[in-house]
C-alpha cells in the first residue's frame, strides 16, 4: 500500500506540474494584451511600462516562468490579479464555495439517480424501461452545456417565470430565507450539469450490470432460492459497483469542464464564471491560479478514488 500510495503522489506531482507550465505558455501565445485590459487609453507610456513592471510582464518568458515557479512552490504565492488588483488566493475563494455547492449537488444528484437507473435498464435489458432509459442518457451525452442551459432559461425562467434567470442569491435576504433563496437559484444550474453528466453514470452502470448478471455467481445465488431483491442488490450492484467508483472519481474531471459552462450561461458567480470572465480581461494570474486548482482537485479525487478501490479490491496493484 505505501508504495502504491507514493506512486500515486509521484505521478500527481508530476501532473501538476506539467499543467502549471502548459498553462503558463498557452496563457502567454494567446493573442492580445492584458495591458490593454488594464490601462486608461490615456495612459502615458512612461506609466504603462512601469505598470508591466509592476506585474514583472517586462521580463522575457523564461525568467517570468522562474519567476512564478519560485513564488508558487517557494512562497505559495498565486499572484495579484491584475482585473481586481488583490491576491488571487482570495479571489478564487470568494468563489469557491459556489462552485462546490453547484458541483457537489450535481453530483450527490448523479450519483443517486444515476446508479439506480442503470441497473435497472440492465436488469429490464431489451425492454421498454431499457429502451427509455438509454435513449434519454443518449440525449445527455449528445447534448450541448450552453443550449441545455438557454432552453431551461426560457422555458423555466422566462416563458414560466418558477426561477431567477441568473446569478446565485438575492441580495438583503438573511437567516432561512437565504438558504431557500440560494436553493432557488441553484435548481437550473444543477439540473443542467446534472443531466449532461447523469447520461455517462447511467450508460456505464448498464454495461457493467449486464455483464454481472450473466456471471456463474448470480445463477448461484438465485439457484439457492434468494431474492430477487437481494440478488441483484446485495451481489450484483455491489462487485458492479468497483468500476464504477473509478468512473465517479473521473467524473470530476468533466464536472469541473461542465461547470464553467453552465456558470457562464446562468452568469453564477462561481470559479467557472470567473474563468471565463479572466479570460476575456487576460487575466493571467487568475487563469494560472484557477488551473492549478483545478488541477490539484482531479489528482487528489483520483488519488482517493484509486485507494477507495484498493480498499474495495485488495487484489488492485501498482500498474
Amino acid at each position: 500500500m505505501n508504495q502504491f500510495l507514493m506512486f500515486r503522489l509521484v505521478r500527481g506531482i508530476i501532473t501538476i506540474l506539467v499543467a502549471v507550465t502548459v498553462t503558463f505558455l498557452v496563457l502567454r501565445v494567446m493573442p492580445g494584451d492584458p495591458t490593454t485590459m488594464m490601462l486608461d487609453p490615456r495612459m502615458t507610456e512612461e506609466a504603462r511600462q512601469q505598470l508591466l513592471k509592476d506585474f514583472g510582464l517586462d521580463k522575457d518568458l523564461a525568467t517570468q516562468y522562474f519567476i512564478y515557479l519560485k513564488q508558487l512552490f517557494v512562497h505559495f504565492d498565486l499572484g495579484i490579479s491584475f482585473v481586481y488588483r488583490s491576491p488571487v488566493f482570495d479571489v478564487i475563494l470568494a468563489r469557491l464555495p459556489w462552485t462546490l455547492l453547484l458541483m457537489g449537488g450535481s453530483m450527490i444528484v448523479t450519483t443517486s439517480i444515476g446508479i439506480p437507473l442503470g441497473v435497472n435498464a440492465a436488469y429490464h435489458k431489451g425492454t421498454l424501461l431499457d429502451r427509455f432509459i438509454s435513449m434519454f442518457s443518449t440525449f445527455g451525452i449528445a447534448v450541448f452545456i450552453p443550449w441545455l442551459g438557454i432552453v431551461l432559461l426560457y422555458c423555466f425562467g422566462y416563458k414560466i417565470p418558477l426561477f431567477p434567470i441568473g446569478g446565485a442569491r438575492t441580495p438583503g435576504i438573511e437567516g432561512w430565507d437565504h438558504i431557500l433563496d440560494v436553493a432557488h437559484h441553484l435548481i437550473l444550474p444543477m439540473l443542467t450539469l446534472t443531466i449532461i453528466n447523469l447520461a455517462n453514470s447511467v450508460l456505464f452502470m448498464r454495461a457493467r450490470m449486464v455483464d454481472v448478471l450473466n456471471e456463474d455467481y448470480i445463477r448461484t445465488a438465485r439457484a439457492k432460492g434468494l431474492r430477487e431483491r437481494v440478488v441483484v442488490w446485495r451481489h450484483a450492484v455491489r462487485n458492479g459497483m468497483l468500476p464504477t467508483v473509478t468512473m465517479i472519481g473521473l467524473q470530476v474531471g468533466s464536472l469541473l469542464g461542465g461547470a464553467i459552462l453552465t456558470e457562464t450561461v446562468f452568469a453564477y458567480p462561481g470559479i467557472g464564471r470567473l474563468i471565463y470572465e479572466a479570460v476575456k480581461e487576460h487575466d493571467y494570474p487568475v487563469l494560472q491560479g484557477t488551473f492549478l486548482m483545478l488541477a490539484i482537485t482531479v489528482v487528489v479525487v483520483n488519488l482517493v478514488t484509486d485507494l477507495i478501490y484498493t480498499r474495495l479490491d485488495p487484489k488492485i496493484t501498482i500498474n
